[in-house]
């Protein structure tokens, strides 16, 4: 998982509340066996029309914020089914951090789990971010993990709320597995030490005997 700390990008302002994973990525994506192409379907149901052909009025059609690497939106963002394919989706589009006052719990936890950042901000810092993010002149934010702020191009500073163990997962780029493989020695040495008091399996024709 590629760590996360600093991020500066295009943030693209999407002021929906309740997107479910539907919405995020549709069922007809979710055909393959890899992430590949599933960027390709995010908010399909907004970015195309039924000819599959790109909707210029919606901002991801359009430039800066086809480009963009943040997204801003409204509450409980991500509710719905519990399809892991939504954080993979957002992550083939390029999006790396999500802006909103709330997120669906679930959805929370797999985009953590795959090195997105969902931060939790307080409705007004939302509104106003919102606002800067329509507007291409002001569309650049910096999220700073470490600091858990936002800065935006005007020099406005907003804080962000992230539990410290995910904090601390996405800066050293470590999922679970990979948090879990650091301790592979103490595993080891707790195995070796938990076989040594367990009584020895006998071996096949005594078992079987036992069995008859």
């Amino acid at each position: 998982m590629t760590p996360f700390r600093t991020l500066t990008g295009i943030a693209a302002a999407l002021p929906i509340a309740n997107i479910d994973t539907d919405q995020v990525i549709p069922a007809d994506y979710l055909k393959g066996t890899t992430r590949d192409g599933l960027g390709a379907g995010l908010f399909a149901p907004l970015r195309y029309d039924g000819e599959g052909r790109e909707r210029c009025d919606f901002l991801l059609n359009r430039e800066p914020w086809r480009r963009a690497e943040i997204l801003v939106t409204l509450d409980n963002f991500g509710c719905g089914s519990s399809r892991e394919h939504a954080p993979w989706a957002l992550a083939g589009f390029g999006i790396r951090a999500i802006l909103a006052p709330s997120f669906a719990d679930i959805f929370r936890n797999n985009a953590f789990k795959n090195g997105l950042l969902p931060a939790t901000l307080a409705p007004d810092a939302i509104a106003r971010l919102l606002e800067l993010a329509a507007n291409p002149n002001s569309a650049t934010f910096t999220v700073d993990l470490e600091r858990q702020t936002v800065t935006t191009a005007t020099g406005e500073e907003f804080a962000f709320d992230v539990p410290a163990e995910r904090r601390d997962a996405l800066l050293s780029g470590l999922d679970e597995i990979g948090r879990s493989l650091q301790l592979e020695d103490a595993i080891a040495a707790f195995e070796e030490r938990h076989l040594a008091t367990l009584p020895p399996i006998p071996a096949w024709p005594a078992l079987a005997a036992r069995l008859a």
